[in-house]
């Protein structure tokens, strides 16, 4: 392979890896001004850029909100207001298409800058669209590395836009539902999203993306793909109506314990390649009402998800087991590990929404970890508890 070719191709798998990761972290946030910003953010690296900026558009044509990534806070003041949404901002507003400009003085569609603000020369946008609605644009400038940003950056940030759109309608839900709910339903819904529905979604984007990579070359492996994700796309469907009507997932109604977490393991190998060692005591599971049955295969997937996210894993272990009246849930991996003392459990929805779980159960959950060592966590809880542990 010629030297040239190789180092695309390096280049190639460089930025879907980035761009992967990336997805990962903004489909984990629920909060909208945090995705906001962390697009915006990563945008800026994955095409390295000097400036980023994501504008919301308001019903008039204009902007209602401007997050920006890689000016000081004393630069923005200076800046002092938003943008009107003139120049190249309006056209992408208009006329939501991509747009790559060498030089933004020297472009006649450029309406210039303001006083105070800082120079810019080369400028790609991008649009958000989800379902034909233009939920914002993305605004990158100065390419660091060359004089301007080229089809490769223009690709990499659209599907980076694809992305984004899935997480700014999961987080603008998140806030309505949270709007509509008492404290402790909003608690509910938001781990159910998190753990079950958004990462249900990110797995049918990973299993097309996938499928896109391989048409043309395995076109019978792409067509099985797209196969397993319209079957995956059809059970979110059945969940997401399931929640509406205040019950729980419907993909493992009939099934016990044992079953979903098989089908769990299943899944996780089949989107991360990573194996999974599960043992299960078949008679317990038997046993177990659905109400704690299901709580425990929330906390399961939630800690599979952690691990695909996080651990660089290479094997996994899955165990339930009952010593005598306790019952108990261990996962553990072989992954890079991490100092759980310097790890804020609420940083993120992950360790949380595990932690809660394990407490509505009356049970106790436990994480030991260290940098290099992989990382092990477990739940007990109660086999016969005094009362349902959950309403």
């Amino acid at each position: 392979m010629p030297f040239r070719e190789e180092a695309n191709e390096r280049k190639l798998r460089a930025q879907l890896e980035a761009l992967n990761e990336a997805a990962i972290a903004i489909t984990a946030e629920l909060s909208l001004d945090r995705v906001l910003q962390r697009i915006v953010a990563l945008a800026r690296d994955l095409a390295n850029a000097r400036y980023g900026a994501l504008g919301v558009p308001d019903a008039q044509g204009g902007l209602e909100q401007f997050v920006t990534s890689g000016m000081t806070a004393e630069e923005v003041k200076h800046v002092g207001h938003l943008p009107r949404g003139e120049g190249l901002l309006g056209l992408l507003l208009r006329e939501p298409h991509p747009i790559r400009v060498a030089d933004i003085g020297a472009d006649p569609r450029s309406a210039g800058f303001c006083e105070n603000h800082p120079p810019m020369r080369s400028f790609l946008g991008v649009p958000i669209v989800s379902h034909g609605r233009l939920l914002g644009n993305l605004y990158l400038t100065d390419k660091i590395d060359a004089p301007e940003f080229d089809a490769s950056d223009e690709r990499l940030i659209t599907m980076l836009a694809a992305h984004a759109a899935i997480a700014i309608d999961n987080a603008r839900l998140y806030r309505e539902v949270g709007r509509l709910a008492v404290i402790e339903e909003r608690e509910r819904i938001g781990m159910e999203l998190h753990d079950g529905i958004i990462q249900s979604i990110y797995a049918v984007g990973l299993t097309l993306e996938y499928a896109s990579l391989v048409l043309d070359e395995q076109p019978q492996a792409a067509r099985e793909r797209l196969g397993q994700a319209i079957a995956a796309l059809n059970d979110v469907i059945r969940d997401i109506r399931s929640y509406i009507l205040d019950m729980r997932p419907q993909r493992f109604a009939g099934k016990d314990l044992a079953a979903g977490l098989r089908d769990l393991a299943r899944a996780f190998r089949a989107n991360t390649f990573i194996n999974v060692d599960l043992q299960v005591d078949q008679e317990t599971s038997t046993a177990l009402d659905q109400n704690r049955a299901t709580g425990l295969l929330h906390i399961a997937q939630e800690g599979l998800a952690n691990v695909a996210k996080h651990a660089r894993a290479r094997t996994v272990s899955l165990s339930l087991l009952r010593d005598g009246d306790t019952l108990i849930l261990e996962l553990k991996d072989d992954g890079a590990g991490f100092d759980p003392l310097t790890v804020t459990p609420y940083a993120g929805h992950g360790m949380r929404n595990m932690e809660e779980r394990a407490r509505l159960l009356k049970g106790e959950w436990r994480v030991e970890s260290a940098p290099g060592a992989g990382a092990r966590i477990q739940v007990r809880v109660p086999f016969n508890p005094a009362e349902p542990p959950l309403s």
